[in-house]
């Protein structure tokens, strides 16, 4: 019962390839928050995986920190 509590509590902050999400995870793990990519065993065992969008998620409590990392990589991809 808690765990379906605490996938309740779960935020998307990042959608796209499982590349792309795996590379901000790693991001977000750097700065010491949790993730969890949302049908990546669908996108890496059905099909090829620049065809699906995954999602990534954050705890709630996580998500303006999550989302301050997303806008810098955002940023710094675009040379600004």
């Amino acid at each position: 019962m808690k765990e379906a509590e605490d996938k309740s509590k779960l935020v998307e902050v990042f959608k796209g390839s499982l590349w792309e999400c795996e590379l901000v995870k790693g991001l977000l793990k750097d700065r010491g928050i949790a993730s969890n990519i949302r049908d990546g065993l669908l996108a890496n065992g059905v099909l090829p995986e620049t065809m699906l969008q995954v999602a990534l998620e954050v705890n709630e409590a996580d998500y303006e920190p999550a989302m301050d990392v997303i806008r810098e990589r955002s940023r710094q991809t675009l040379g600004e």
